[in-house]
């Protein structure tokens, strides 16, 4: 990540400090209804999130899917659940420090990391203020969502810019709002797929699974679409892979609106139907794994593809904490930097 002169004109004399903002969606903070329930609250509040009139969705949010859902979704949480806590806190948390100490190494200089929540804690708003007190006064801030969408990366620069409002003396910022097809986050992806294949090999064909968003969003406008179909296509490319040796769906649809699809329920089932007995699924929009990787495909998904007839799904992990991960985010900023006017 090179080195940035700052401006006399308006930064005070002294250390020039530059800082990451990593921001990431969020998980309960506590294995509880209560922790769930306040989880999918502040989640399910965002405008980004839910688009639909706040008079209506109010009301089906508090009197319906907050006394409904969190105690149906608790036992998936349990059964992701570690020791040391959330996957999705713990292996980002583990990403934030091993990125911090890559880019103040290259640099030769320290380089301070700090770590967003959307919808739980660490929040934003604690992020950029842990920056602050470490004396950053240039930061960027990167969404980890390689896909860009409304309802991710645009409520990061939200959050971002209700955090700051309060400041008196802002720094100079920057946003990265996705990276879908940088060469080196689809080289990292493509090589821990093959090795995965290799390591478990027999797999028949090679789903790619995206986290859904209302079909509306993208007949308005969001990039979402395009960019996980472009993101899939170059995994396959430089998987070497024909047409018929990969799919791509989306996962985690919710409600009664139409969503994008295909959808990954539908199919992981249909795969199966076609005689595929091995299948292989990777989820190239999530940089973490978490409930909707670990559960939704490693359990619920692995369940629909038994119960039609698969014998064998295989959930290729997140690039999480690895080296590799740490490399393509480095080199993301890296870019970001030389690319500044």
């Amino acid at each position: 990540m090179p080195s940035f002169s700052p401006s006399p004109l308006y930064r005070n004399e002294g250390p020039y400090l530059r800082g990451v903002l990593l921001v990431n969606s969020g998980t309960p903070d506590t294995l509880t209804a209560a922790g769930v329930r306040s989880f999918l609250r502040r989640l399910l509040r965002d405008r980004r999130t839910i688009e639909v009139s706040r008079a209506i969705w109010c009301w089906v949010l508090y009197f319906i899917v907050l006394p409904l859902r969190p105690v149906r979704v608790l036992p998936k949480y349990r059964r992701v659940w570690t020791d040391a806590g959330s996957p999705l806190l713990v292996i980002s948390t583990r990403l934030r420090a091993a990125l911090e100490a890559a880019l103040s190494a290259r640099a030769g200089e320290p380089v301070a990391v700090e770590l967003g929540m959307l919808y739980s804690s660490p929040d934003v708003t604690t992020g950029l203020a842990r920056l602050r007190e470490r004396g950053a006064q240039q930061i960027v801030v990167l969404p980890l969502f390689p896909q860009y969408s409304g309802t991710t990366a645009a409520a990061a620069l939200d959050q971002v810019g209700v955090a700051l409002r309060s400041w008196r003396f802002l720094p100079e910022l920057h946003f990265l709002p996705d990276y879908h097809v940088d060469a080196g986050y689809i080289d990292a992806v493509a090589a821990s797929i093959a090795a995965h294949r290799a390591a478990q090999p027999g797999g028949e064909h090679l789903l790619m699974s995206f986290h859904g968003i209302p079909a509306s969003y993208v007949a308005d406008g969001d990039p979402y679409e395009s960019h996980c179909r472009a993101t899939a296509a170059a995994i396959a490319a430089r998987l070497g892979l024909e047409a018929d040796a990969w799919s791509l769906s989306f996962q985690s649809r919710v409600g009664r609106a139409r969503w994008l699809g295909p959808y990954t329920e539908a199919t992981v089932k249909a795969l199966a139907q076609r005689g595929i007995r091995r299948l292989d699924v990777a989820c190239p929009g999530f940089a973490v794994d978490c409930l909707e990787t670990i559960d939704e495909m490693g359990v619920e998904a692995a369940e629909t593809f038994h119960a039609a007839g698969g014998e064998q799904l295989r959930y290729v992990p997140a690039l999480n904490d690895s080296a590799a991960h740490v490399d393509v985010l480095a080199a993301v900023l890296a870019t970001h930097a030389r690319q500044r006017p």
